[in-house]
């Protein structure tokens, strides 16, 4: 039976190499405790200056994050994807999470992640306070060869 917590996850994921992570980290839980991932990618917006990349490049990263992601659960769980845009990528995932009704928010620490420097700011507590679901950060799975093993 689902863990009630983890029963539909919603997992931002920002490039190809954070989804492979991703995934690395979620699949001790995926069958057993997750039942379902909504899978968001946040093409950030600027307000007065030009994007960092043209919005078709940005699209096509977010069609590979989401396929990386359905190639390695297929058939195992169900998976949606969501590309939202806006100026606050947290913003957008905290709505994502709203929006399909998710148990939790769930990710992985990337090195030098947005999520990451937003979650090590001095006020992470007002992040978890102003947001209706648990967020829960997975263990990064690292290669046998490394020692170091990030939360």
């Amino acid at each position: 039976m689902a863990d009630p917590l983890l029963a539909h996850v919603v997992v931002p994921i920002g490039t190809e190499d954070d989804a492979t992570a991703t995934c690395d980290a979620l699949e001790p839980f995926i069958d057993e405790e997750i039942t379902k991932i909504t899978v968001v990618h946040v093409i950030e917006r600027t307000e007065g200056y030009p994007d960092k990349a043209p919005f078709e490049a940005r699209k096509n990263v977010a069609e590979r994050i989401f396929r990386i992601v359905a190639d390695r659960f297929q058939d195992r769980i169900d998976i949606e994807s969501e590309l939202r845009y806006g100026t606050d990528p947290v913003e957008e995932i905290f709505a994502t999470a709203e929006s399909v009704d998710a148990t939790a928010i769930g990710f992985t620490h990337q090195p030098d992640s947005r999520l990451k420097r937003f979650l090590s700011r001095t006020d992470p507590y007002q992040f978890v306070t102003e947001n209706e679901q648990p967020v829960i950060a997975f263990s990064r799975v690292e290669s046998s060869d490394s020692n170091d093993t990030a939360t």
